[in-house]
């Protein structure tokens, strides 16, 4: 399984992740490209080394045209689907953005739906956020870890006035997530930083086992007295067939709750981020009977989840606790078949031959697209597969 880790010593913002992610080996031609294909007004992301402190770093900074334009979710969201992002860098962005129009939902009391963005509806935002999504994908990285994070102190100048750091929306993003002090009076957390890093990182704390690879430093605008105001980004393998990581399981039962809610409950907590969600027919009390709903997420996750099932059933309480699970080695690969290519994962437990298994969304697109039945399909991605062409070792 492919790593990457975020030494966040001086925060996050989306600059700096974008910064480092090219430092560490995503092509910024190729993110150029189809950041393009956004339509955004004359938008360039232009590279350069620069120094932080007597350490050297990326910067990576976005120019366009002048642009006062407030852009809500929904018009975010419907230039990444016209885009030529493919489904995973899609699936990325659109998540850190519908994470960011939660947050800001919560703050403002409103409803996402109704969410203006601001500062990061702006174009070098949404260049960052979108930047971000495709080079995380271009570095094949499985899955992400970071440091605690630590938000700076002082004030902020926003849309809204001034306000204490973390920003409003910073805060309710990093609900969930270590903090670390700082006695630096600035915002080295962005909302746009803290979107990131809870949308792509599951993990947060100490440097995972691993064979590195690569490590980029993306730099920050400003210069910190003290401190090299830089991003650390460290990209490698995990060592052995197995990973583990810490997880929450979310539950509740329901007896007075119709199928169609808990079917759309099903919907909105896919979308929230969960990692699996499941029902269970049980007996409840006085022999009625009843849908026990089943949530596995990340940490990060684990407010807006609970918020979801009190938002979207009749229940009045929900049960949750931390385990622990281990996965077996993944990457992503990609067959040939008559139709057209088909992404898919490796898999493979201990010195066992690898296995593949065709993604369903790829698999439907194309299905849809070459009018053949979905089964076939799949049948023709298993057979494509040759374990002989691949090597999964780290």
């Amino acid at each position: 399984m492919r790593l990457a880790y975020l030494d966040c010593a001086s925060g996050i913002s989306g600059d700096m992740m974008l910064g480092a992610l090219v430092d560490a080996g995503a092509d910024l031609s190729l993110i150029q490209s189809l950041i393009d294909s956004l339509a955004l007004p004359s938008c360039r992301l232009v590279a350069r080394e620069v120094k932080k402190n007597g350490f050297r770093a990326m910067q990576v900074v976005v120019e366009h045209e002048p642009d006062e334009t407030h852009r809500g979710l929904g018009e975010i969201v419907a230039m990444i689907e016209a885009s030529s992002l493919d489904v995973r860098q899609q699936d990325l962005a659109k998540r850190i953005f519908t994470r960011l129009g939660e947050a800001e939902a919560k703050v403002h009391g409103t409803t996402i739906d109704e969410v203006h963005f601001h500062e990061v509806g702006a174009v070098d935002s949404i260049a960052d956020i979108v930047g971000a999504a495709i080079g995380w994908t271009m570095l094949e990285i499985d899955r992400g870890c970071a440091s605690a994070i630590p938000t700076g102190g002082g004030f902020v100048e926003i849309a809204h006035g001034r306000c204490a750091v973390p920003a409003p929306a910073t805060g309710e993003l990093l609900k969930g997530i270590p903090l670390a002090s700082s006695d630096v009076e600035a915002e080295l957390t962005t909302p746009t930083g803290a979107a990131i890093a809870a949308t792509l990182c599951s993990e947060f704390g100490r440097l995972p086992s691993m064979t590195v690879e690569s490590i980029g430093y993306g730099a920050g605008q400003r210069d910190l007295a003290g401190q090299a105001n830089l991003l650390r980004l460290v990209v490698g393998e995990a060592e052995g067939g197995e990973v583990s990581d810490r997880i929450w399981v979310v539950e509740t039962n329901l007896d007075d709750t119709s199928g169609e809610l808990i079917g759309h409950c099903t919907n909105r907590l896919w979308e929230a981020g969960a990692l699996d969600v499941y029902t269970a027919a049980i007996q409840m009390k006085k022999n009625r009977p009843g849908v026990k709903l089943s949530v596995l997420c990340q940490v990060a996750d684990l407010t807006r989840i609970e918020a979801i099932l009190f938002e979207e059933t009749a229940t009045l309480g929900v049960r949750r606790w931390m385990v622990e699970r281990s996965k077996l080695e993944r990457r992503r690969h990609r067959v040939a078949t008559p139709w057209g290519e088909i992404d898919g994962v490796l898999a493979r437990c201990g010195e066992r031959e690898a296995v593949f298994s065709p993604e369903y969304e790829s698999c439907r697109r194309v299905a849809v697209a070459r009018k053949v039945p979905l089964r076939e399909v799949y049948e023709a991605a298993r057979r494509a597969f040759d374990p002989a062409d691949v090597n999964v070792d780290p």
